[in-house]
């Protein structure tokens, strides 16, 4: 595995997490203090999340997670400041994997 598929997880998983908190701002803003409109940002976070779901997938076949632990990352992408704590732990887990250092096996538990 190479680390750009690993990148390219990271960087979709910050951007996505922040997409989600501006989302989740602007629902709070719209129907508690009635301003705003969430049409746009509803559609880039949806974009964004659909290619984090992509790039989650492709590191989580490449690193031969199993597909519990897949469910755990995408659904990481679904909950505000979630993937704020599960990127760190998968960029340790996939950066170990990558240097050898760890089997996909050891990775899954």
């Amino acid at each position: 595995m190479k680390e750009n598929v690993l990148t390219r997880y990271r960087a979709m998983a910050y951007v996505t997490a922040v997409w989600l908190l501006v989302f989740t701002v602007a629902i709070i803003a719209k129907y508690a203090f009635k301003v705003g409109d969430t049409m746009l940002i509803s559609q880039i976070h949806g974009v964004l999340f659909i290619i984090y779901v992509v790039f989650a997938f492709d590191l989580g076949s490449k690193a031969k997670w199993p597909f519990g632990k897949l469910l755990w990352v995408l659904a990481a992408g679904c909950i505000p400041v979630a993937s704020f704590f599960v990127e760190p732990k998968i960029t340790r887990e996939t950066r170990a994997l990558i240097a050898g250092k760890a089997d996909p096996a050891a990775a899954q538990a």
